[in-house]
């Protein structure tokens, strides 16, 4: 028997005289089994007021959250190959992302924004997880890549929101060859002065993880957020151990120095905010420190000339 369906939202209806009570008046968190009301959660940034549990947020919502003003300009995704290797399980790959497009009204799984946190210019790359588990392919290899070259262009801090079951198998070892193009992005944005941040949200495993998840300057992570590679079950199963209590968690990982803070939701553009700032003026000052490239090769010279 379903509570809500067979006793509550009847009970609703003879209350109100109608038989028009919309059916999504609730969500159930997956915590604490509660049921919250949809206005009620969109006061709290979906955050659950009995047990405090984050549940996932929609990747506009959490642009409108991050963005000072929820203002910003979305990028269009570049453009990608469709199904590179023809592939086909139980179902067409092709037929898969025209139901994934359909679904979220989106291009691929992950979206690019620019604008300003905490006062700081930044691009935000922020994976969709709605859209086939938010898995990385070549499409969003193009956006994250083309977030960089815009935050480098700009001088404008790079933000990851990281929400990712991993790398797309339906793209094979195309989907793998992400990991290093990101990698690389990440290092030219570390040759240009300028600051990447990453923020942990539940859940963040596989190649993603394995790759610019992990990379961050500073990493920030949801509380309760699930964070690894590979699930518990398969660990388990080949160590032969038990793993202990809360493991592969925010809280867990911030324990064991791989993440430096867990902030609560609405701490977040906060948070951002103030790194941003610390680290861009902190890359600026240590840019100005440096000799120009040009008077390098001059004092060599000088100091050949002496000897």
């Amino acid at each position: 028997m379903n509570w809500i369906s067979d006793y509550v939202r009847p009970k609703i209806r003879a209350l109100v005289g109608s038989t028009d009570v919309p059916d999504n008046l609730w969500t159930k968190c997956s915590n604490c089994g509660a049921m919250l009301f949809h206005r009620d959660l969109e006061r709290s940034l979906r955050v659950c007021g009995s047990c405090g549990h984050h549940l996932r947020l929609d990747v506009i919502e959490r642009m409108n959250q991050l963005f000072d003003d929820a203002a910003y300009t979305l990028r269009e995704p570049p453009g990608a190959p469709i199904d590179p290797l023809k592939f086909r399980d139980t179902k067409k790959y092709v037929d898969r992302l025209k139901d994934a497009q359909a679904k979220t009204k989106r291009k691929e799984a992950m979206l690019a924004a620019e604008g300003k946190i905490g006062g700081a210019p930044a691009v935000v790359a922020a994976f969709d997880f709605s859209y086939l588990g938010g898995s990385m392919g070549v499409g969003v290899g193009e956006v994250f890549l083309d977030a960089a070259a815009r935050a480098i262009e700009t001088r404008s801090g790079l933000i990851l929101v990281a929400a990712s079951g991993g790398a797309r198998m339906q793209e094979g070892a195309l989907s793998l060859m992400q990991m290093p193009r990101t990698v690389i992005a990440i290092q030219q944005m570390r040759e240009a002065g300028l600051p990447y941040i990453v923020l942990l949200t539940d859940p963040t495993t596989g190649g993603v993880s394995a790759s610019l998840a992990m990379l961050g300057d500073v990493t920030v992570a949801e509380p309760g957020a699930l964070i690894g590679f590979a699930g518990q079950r398969v660990i388990e199963e080949t160590i032969r151990e038990e793993l202990p209590e809360g493991f592969q968690r925010a809280e867990y990982l911030a324990d064991h120095g791989m993440v430096d803070v867990v902030v609560q939701r609405d701490e977040i553009p906060a948070t951002l905010g103030r790194l941003l700032n610390l680290l861009m003026t902190h890359y600026e000052s240590e840019t100005a420190a440096l000799p120009p490239p040009e008077a390098a090769p001059a004092a060599e010279a000088d100091e050949q000339a002496a000897d």
